[in-house]
């Protein structure tokens, strides 16, 4: 990397991009971490952060511009923290993030994925939850990138269309979360007041403590013609999409067999449990759960399925402390961001045929892949989908399969 340096800000070469949303350059011998940039590219830029390891900074100017460089869509782009990609193009985006993909695959789990990013629908109208700040004079908005300080948006263009309109009134919170489901249904999550004109337009409104203020506090969700009950802001996936994709993956990749004995691991409201359960009966399904709200909407959303357990329980005690039983067919784990970190051990303790890991985030993911092989377990396959547009974020579907196993 060449650098040279003008009066006010320095000019840089862009090279790769890097797992945050950011590209990688060098100044002066010094790692820069460079927002709104594409690999390739010459731009000028401003520092807004120096450390004794790196430098982050905005691209202010675009010298030589990469062919997959767009204009945003965003008016807000550049100065909303939210999105990372606005000013790449659809094709470029599931390059960039197959780059960051491959490479913490290969950085942190010595493994060469020759896989690509799957693209899921368009780029804009697709956060069907959204939690919003609220900045001192009242108005709705999204914090600025790594601030605290709040942006106040009129029109977010991810933003699922028929999402609450909460920028419509003046707040007395600092915090509102808009909700919409995939049968229409719309729910507010706030302490804050709500104005009659608002609320008329929701199902319900609850507050941060799940008390029910208006309507319900229950949202129906519909997925491959089965209908799941989530609990006011507990969690879901955020595309339209998201669901029915990620179902489809996990089934493709445990191909679970009738009287297989199958773990459901950070199971939330039981998504996966539900098609996991019909596909391993008369076998048993194990679905468990830390958050107490999400392990009873699981536990609704199993109630027709005879062989389906639900155990509210952090996985990591239920494991340790053996209430899983001494052994499963099949572990399907879908972790926070951190990963499984000391869960590794205990899931491959039970000798499973095969593992199912559904990740957030590409550098846990491969740091748990790692783990994984030093206990007798490799990668088979890894699907990664493209389900957070414009942002940093990717979701992947590893198969793990144990060593000498007989896959069926």
């Amino acid at each position: 990397m060449t650098s040279e340096q003008v009066e006010a800000n320095p000019i840089v070469d862009v090279g790769p991009v890097a797992h945050g949303g950011h590209c990688v350059a060098r100044l002066d011998g010094q790692v820069v971490f460079v927002r709104h940039a594409l690999p390739g590219e010459r731009v000028e830029i401003r520092i807004t952060e120096r450390t004794k390891r790196f430098l982050r900074a905005d691209a202010v100017r675009i010298i030589e511009p990469s062919p997959e460089r767009v204009e945003p869509p965003c008016e807000f782009a550049g100065r909303c923290g939210g999105c990372d990609f606005q000013h790449v193009s659809a094709a470029g985006q599931p390059e960039l993030l197959t780059s960051v993909v491959r490479e913490q695959l290969a950085r942190l789990a010595k493994i060469d994925w020759t896989g690509s990013v799957e693209s899921v629908g368009g780029l804009t109208g697709w956060r069907t939850r959204l939690v919003w700040s609220v900045a001192p004079n009242g108005l709705a908005g999204l914090r600025r990138h790594r601030s605290h300080e709040v942006l106040p948006i009129d029109n977010c263009v991810i933003a699922h269309p028929g999402l609450p309109r909460v920028q419509q009134q003046v707040w007395d919170t600092d915090r509102v979360e808009a909700i919409v489901s995939s049968t229409n249904q719309r729910l507010l999550v706030t302490d804050g007041t709500v104005e009659d004109e608002l609320e008329s337009t929701v199902d319900g409104v609850v507050a941060t403590d799940r008390t029910v203020r208006a309507g319900s506090a229950v949202l129906t969700e519909q997925v491959l013609g089965r209908d799941f009950a989530v609990s006011g802001s507990g969690f879901w996936q955020v595309h339209p999409k998201a669901a029915k994709t990620l179902v489809s993956a996990v089934l493709e990749a445990a191909q679970v067999e009738a009287g297989d004995r199958v773990l459901d691991l950070y199971a939330g409201a039981g998504l996966f449990s539900a098609f996991l359960a019909e596909a391993c009966a008369p076998g048993e399904l194990l679905s468990v759960e830390g958050n107490r709200t999400a392990s009873a909407d699981a536990k609704k959303n199993l109630a027709n399925n005879a062989n389906a357990v639900t155990i509210h329980a952090p996985v990591e005690r239920a494991l340790n402390r053996g209430l899983l039983g001494d052994s499963a067919d099949i572990v399907v784990l879908d972790p926070p961001r951190a990963g499984a970190k000391q869960a590794v051990s205990a899931i491959a303790a039970l000798a499973p045929r095969k593992i199912v890991y559904v990740a957030c985030d590409p550098a846990a993911l491969a740091r748990d892949i790692a783990s994984f092989a030093e206990l007798g377990y490799s990668l088979e396959s890894l699907r990664a989908f493209a389900l957070f547009p414009m942002t940093h974020h990717v979701e992947c579907v590893a198969l793990l399969v144990r060593a000498g196993s007989e896959l069926r």
